[in-house]
């Protein structure tokens, strides 16, 4: 038998590149914070999705049984403005925000985590949680919130690495006169009658942000697990403080034993903001650009790099997609094995910490194989090693002639292009060539280029 192959990742908990060893070889088991559903995904949200998304997908590759769990805030102070401020109810807003996420994360073609946990459906763990942190000396209850009691876990701050001043200060923690040290943070408080509460051993309230994603994956998970991600942004306070409470309240060395973060998100090269009209849905994005094109960006640099997130970008990215599609048009004829393996060298790229600009080059160098082969076993091996990479990057998931096929509501319809496509064959046949290059051009002027080939005209919707 094989040895397994050895996957590395970069563990944010030691600041080193490490070897993965999961609790249980036969059940790897993730956890990946998910979105505050109140507004439609930014790109910036996106990106976990997409880099985690392949690190699962990596994942089933080399382990018999993955549990990907992926939370769902939906009880948040956010949450209550915005539905406050819409008119509606919040379970209204939660729903259709939900809804709204997942159609947007499908189009990107990410595979949908095999638990998504709402929030609201885990207060009793929430609640049991914070009666063992308050059991235990490590909360308090005052003026009907629950605190977690820094100063009482001598090795806080772990993760962050940060000093006190700074943890007080990028907490940006509220300074209230019933807190025992200005560094503690909630864990419930009490909610008003006009807002979502649920009934506690300290009155009417609603749980804070750090202990739902302690609750949930305990719940799913266990009290440890393999991977715990997010973004670079969730460290600290988020990450930082769901590791001081699931550690203490459990008793453990560790709540996950590797942490990975993904980097940050600019648009046109500055920070996004609404202000500066750079602030870009996924929904609004997806109108313009084809999923796997905004897929790809996302991925274009390491995941722990900044990320630009450019329409010269998306260009590229498109442009890329273009050039991979039109390789496995070309090759249409070649057969491949049902599920196709990635390349050695691909797959090598992913296990080195998710090296995936580097495991799109190699999808590249497929294509010049499959391109330049002339032997059938030759072409066969470059299209599989083509088809198993995307698919592990989550690409080429399209048949390539819908890719270049598709198109918006006011783009020729199919049909009619392939009418006129014939109708340019039967005139280049009559040799009338002057409307045979009236329909080519016509069709030009409608975003519809046409190829040449041996085997006939095809066609493609101009990028």
């Amino acid at each position: 038998m094989d040895p397994q192959p050895e996957l590395k990742i970069t563990n944010t908990l030691t600041r080193a590149k490490e070897a993965f060893r999961p609790i249980d070889p036969s059940h790897v088991r993730m956890y990946v914070c998910g979105p505050t559903v109140y507004d439609f995904a930014h790109v910036g949200n996106a990106r976990p999705v997409v880099v985690f998304d392949v690190l699962v997908r990596l994942l089933r590759r080399l382990y018999p049984r993955v549990t990907y769990v992926r939370n769902i805030t939906d009880v948040e102070d956010k949450i209550n403005a915005r539905a406050k401020e819409n008119g509606e109810p919040i379970e209204a807003l939660t729903a259709r925000t939900a809804a709204q996420y997942q159609a947007d994360m499908d189009a990107l073609g990410a595979e949908r985590p095999d638990v998504q946990p709402r929030a609201t459906h885990h207060i009793a763990q929430m609640i049991t949680l914070i009666e063992r942190l308050i059991a235990k000396g490590h909360a308090y209850a005052a003026d009907g919130h629950v605190l977690f009691a820094v100063p009482s876990m001598p090795d806080y701050g772990g993760l962050s690495r940060r000093d006190r001043d700074d943890m007080i200060a990028g907490a940006r923690v509220e300074v209230a006169p019933y807190k025992q040290d200005p560094a503690d943070f909630v864990l419930w408080k009490p909610s008003s009658d006009d807002i979502p509460g649920w009934d506690s051993p300290w009155g009417r309230g609603r749980p804070g942000w750090h202990i739902e994603c302690s609750a949930m994956s305990w719940e799913h998970l266990g009290e440890t697990f393999d991977i715990h991600g997010g973004g670079l942004d969730l460290i600290f306070p988020h990450h930082e403080n769901e590791i001081a409470q699931s550690r203490c309240a459990f008793g453990t060395h560790t709540m996950a034993n590797y942490w990975m973060h993904n980097g940050f998100v600019t648009v046109e090269g500055e920070k996004m903001s609404k202000s500066l009209g750079n602030f870009y849905t996924v929904h609004d994005v997806l109108k313009e650009w084809p999923g796997e094109a905004i897929r790809l960006l996302l991925l274009s640099s390491h995941y722990r790099a900044p990320l630009d997130f450019t329409s010269a970008g998306l260009k590229e990215a498109k442009a890329q997609l273009d050039r991979l599609y039109q390789a496995l048009r070309n090759a249409a004829d070649v057969a491949v094995e049902p599920e196709a393996p990635a390349g050695d060298e691909l797959m090598a790229a992913l296990l080195d910490d998710l090296n995936v600009p580097l495991a799109v080059a190699r999808l590249h160098e497929a294509v010049g194989r499959l391109n330049k082969a002339t032997d059938p076993a030759e072409r066969s091996a470059a299209k599989s090693a083509l088809l198993g990479g995307g698919a592990l990057l989550g690409l080429l998931q399209a048949d390539p002639e819908a890719w270049f096929q598709g198109g918006g509501d006011d783009d020729l319809d199919p049909a009619e292009i392939e009418r006129l496509i014939q109708a340019r064959v039967d005139a280049r046949k009559g040799r009338d060539f002057a409307e045979a290059d009236r329909i080519r051009d016509a069709l030009k002027a409608n975003g519809v280029e046409l190829e040449d080939g041996p085997q006939g005209t095809t066609w493609k919707r101009a990028g």
